[in-house]
């Protein structure tokens, strides 16, 4: 039998955020710096997650660091990060996740978190599949923003399929209630619609969101929506809170406007 890869390799580095880490470095930090504050003032409480998007730094990135920004707050607090997203190039029954011990990219390798993932392989509707994470930039793109923010931390990536929301929150509890963990929800929301038509959708959803409401919310409404919403099924029974820091398209950043896709970011603690 073929030995599992060691390494899970960058696919998007040069294409939605720069390969070079120096610029790759330069830009992150540029979109933090520039992330405007919250937009109400937040108790000294840790985020236990964000939702955040994943298209090209240059489209979401802003939206992205708004969220992302937080973390700045809370160094060296979080040992884990466990991030979910949407598999655009493979289908996948239920969640799936890997059998690399890295991911690698311009900044440096991320270490999977083997026993955490073991775990959750163990005691859920998990599945590896390294084919589907392979091209996949859902997960990949996050993890610049979260080398320059947590250091070194250690990573359970998973991809979503479709399953009830209630399996989702149940597999991300343990996650939830770790102190050390943050967890992050990678999605864009509308897609492919003209500029006023996106922006109506996405007020829709973005009010979903923020009642923690995953009733209704369909791939209509957001790519990620079966990650999405587990976390909000678990978020509503744990009473958390929730601040929307960024709703746009890419009509607003860098895109024309007769086409576009929105991005919404979000703290919950």
């Amino acid at each position: 039998m073929t030995a599992a890869p060691a390494l899970r390799p960058a696919a998007v580095a040069g294409l939605f955020y720069p390969a070079s880490d120096t610029t790759l470095r330069a830009t992150v930090q540029h979109l933090l710096d520039a992330a405007p504050s919250a937009p109400t003032p937040r108790a000294p409480r840790a985020p236990r997650a964000l939702i955040v998007p994943h298209a090209g730094y240059v489209y979401s990135g802003a939206a992205a660091a708004a969220a992302y920004r937080v973390l700045a707050a809370w160094p060296q607090h979080y040992t884990r990060a466990v991030v979910l997203g949407p598999p655009h190039r493979r289908a996948v029954r239920g969640i799936a996740s890997v059998s690399v011990s890295a991911f690698d990219g311009p900044l440096g390798r991320v270490r999977i978190d083997r026993t955490a993932l073991d775990d959750a392989l163990a005691r859920s509707a998990v599945v590896v599949d390294d084919a589907a994470h392979a091209e996949e930039h859902a997960i990949e793109v996050q993890l610049p923003f979260l080398q320059t923010l947590l250091g070194d931390f250690s990573l359970v990536p998973l991809l979503v399929g479709a399953q009830a929301a209630a399996r989702t929150a149940e597999l991300l509890a343990p996650w939830w209630d770790a102190p050390d963990t943050l967890i992050v929800v990678s999605t864009d929301l509308s897609h492919f619609l003209d500029y006023d038509g996106a922006q109506r959708l996405d007020a829709a959803t973005d009010a979903m969101i923020c009642a923690l409401d995953a009733r209704g919310l369909t791939p209509e409404h957001a790519c990620g929506c079966h990650a999405l919403g587990g976390l909000l099924h678990l978020a509503r029974a744990r009473r958390a809170r929730i601040e929307r820091v960024a709703l746009c398209n890419s009509g607003d950043t860098a895109g024309p406007r007769d086409r576009v896709v929105g991005y919404g970011a979000y703290v919950l603690d």
